[in-house]
């Protein structure tokens, strides 16, 4: 067993300056990301209307936008194997087929288990759009500019997240919500075109990055190795909760809430997701380079959780504040829990070279599969409050108070956990 910091690699020649070539990766990798984030936050706008529609109880909402995230996660596992042995580039084409045919089943979908089914497909063929990304990244790019390149990641892939908020409600009004993922199976199609001719595993004279001659029983083994790195657990535990607190927000809770609540129709729960969407691309744009200008890791990523948790408790506590306060809250809550790029770039530093792969794939079995915990944790508590009837799920505010706040324990604890890391920056100077 090695050690997967100290493992003995070619010294690798990063890029120094925004090249075409370098433009056109980034550009094309950040195309997937679109696709990803649009599909797995898509149900949160649409879920009045799936209930309405196919009678889909709260339990079965939050299967429905989990089964993305739980397949998401299963898939990281061989995923982190195939990112060291073949490289990200074949990765990402061996799961833009899949991404398509999630959309097309989606879109065609008559039932719960067919609308699941899609999901799970759509899970598999997204599972590759940002860990192949942060892979390429990490071969392409000098250490100190990781975080920065994962914060124009996440900001520019979020987009498929505003897109999956007011405008995927326009479209559902007008064309119907068919029609929208059938767009989307497009668009998957395109950004792998792009990727085929754009993306290449390392840069120009940089030698090949090491990839180990062993079985994929092997390889899978490996991911002991990557497990027994310092700080691994702590920063693993905050992975399982940050995002989960968005992506339940945004994906599942937040347009029925509106609904349910403040009796807010299609447009109108558009419209406020938007807000959180657009803060947390603002968010993830000035978190990124956080850490260089402030000499930490630890810090800013401790301070954001912190302001994330609270944000979410005032919510269960308080329960209907006014409507025009939440016209803040949304926003301000997306921008805080925008500081993942920061956790991202602790977790990559746990790694060397050549296990960078696996490693940032096990954290990311951490941020998909707390999504499908949070969301299935929620979704029974939610459906125990369930009643008939209502424009949204039929829930009451006593229900989403007591979501809000199993969201904040959550938080608190993945806050507690991470405490005990290391700083990979401590004593170092901060940027200027």
């Amino acid at each position: 067993m090695q050690d997967p910091q100290t493992a003995t690699e070619a010294e690798p020649a990063f890029v120094s300056g925004w090249t075409l070539r370098v433009v056109l990766l980034v550009g094309a990798v950040c195309l997937t990301y679109v696709v990803s984030q649009f599909l797995r936050n898509s149900v949160g706008v649409i879920a009045p209307n799936l209930s309405a529609e196919l009678g889909l109880s709260p339990e079965g909402i939050s299967l429905l936008s989990g089964a993305f995230f739980f397949s998401f996660a299963a898939a990281q596992f061989p995923l982190g194997v195939a990112l060291d042995r073949w490289g990200p580039k074949a990765a990402m084409l061996a799961s833009i087929g899949l991404a398509v045919a999630g959309c097309v089943i989606f879109a065609w979908g008559s039932s719960l288990s067919s609308l699941v089914a899609g999901r799970i497909v759509m899970g598999l063929g997204c599972s590759s759009f940002f860990m192949a990304p942060l892979t390429l990244f990490s071969r392409w790019f000098a250490p100190e500019r990781f975080s920065t390149l994962t914060g124009i990641q996440l900001g520019f892939g979020s987009f498929g997240t505003l897109l999956a908020t007011g405008p995927l409600a326009g479209v559902a009004a007008t064309l119907g919500w068919r029609t929208a993922f059938v767009g989307f199976a497009v668009l998957s199609a395109l950004a792998g075109l792009l990727v085929l001719l754009a993306v290449r595993d390392d840069p120009p004279g940089s030698p090949p990055a090491e990839r180990p001659h062993e079985t994929f029983r092997a390889g899978m083994m490996g991911l002991l190795d990557v497990a027994r790195a310092p700080s691994f657990w702590p920063v693993f535990g905050l992975h399982l909760i940050l995002y989960s607190g968005f992506a339940s927000m945004l994906g599942l809770w937040g347009g029925p809430y509106l609904t349910d609540i403040y009796g807010l129709d299609l447009a109108g729960r558009g419209h406020y997701l938007l807000l959180l969407a657009a803060g947390q691309i603002v968010g993830v744009f000035l978190w990124g380079p956080a850490d260089r200008i402030i000499g930490s890791r630890k810090g800013p990523v401790m301070f954001g959780v912190f302001l994330t948790a609270a944000m979410i408790g005032l919510l269960g506590l308080v329960g209907k504040p006014p409507l025009w306060l939440l016209t803040l809250w949304f926003p301000l809550f997306g921008f805080v829990s925008g500081v993942s790029p920061v956790l991202i770039a602790h977790g990559r530093s746990l790694f060397s070279r050549r296990f960078v792969g696996r490693g940032i794939t096990m954290m990311n079995v951490g941020t998909m599969g707390g999504v499908f915990i949070m969301q299935s944790v929620t979704g029974f508590i939610a459906g125990r409050f369930a009643s008939s009837g209502g424009a949204g799920i039929g829930l009451p505010i006593e229900a989403y108070q007591a979501v809000f706040l199993t969201i904040f324990g959550m938080l608190t604890i993945g806050l507690i956990v991470y405490g005990r890391s290391r700083d990979p920056m401590a004593g170092k100077p901060p940027a200027h």
